[in-house]
């Protein structure tokens, strides 16, 4: 035997009838600080201040990346045979 029973009721009312907490003024306040952050952080987001911000990490990023690579190289060079014969 199946049975089929359908509710029609709001998110509230089912919420109220399980007995679980109605969160609407955590969520406005998780919304209204998130609201105040970005308005107080609109000017990093401006063109110039991005570009500033990426440029000053390009540079050390270069200098990382170029000394993975010279470490690799070097223990590539530790590796390879002294004296490699010739064809």
């Amino acid at each position: 035997m199946r049975l089929t029973i359908n509710v029609d009721c709001t998110p509230e009312e089912a919420r109220a009838f399980l007995g679980l907490p109605d969160l609407t003024p955590v969520n406005d306040m998780m919304v209204e600080e998130t609201r105040k952050r970005l308005e107080a952080n609109m000017e990093a987001l401006e063109p110039e201040a991005l570009m500033k911000n990426w440029m000053s990490l390009g540079g050390m990023m270069t200098e990382q990346f170029s000394n993975l690579m010279g470490t690799a190289a070097a223990a590539a060079m530790k590796d390879a045979p002294k004296n490699p014969t010739k064809k």
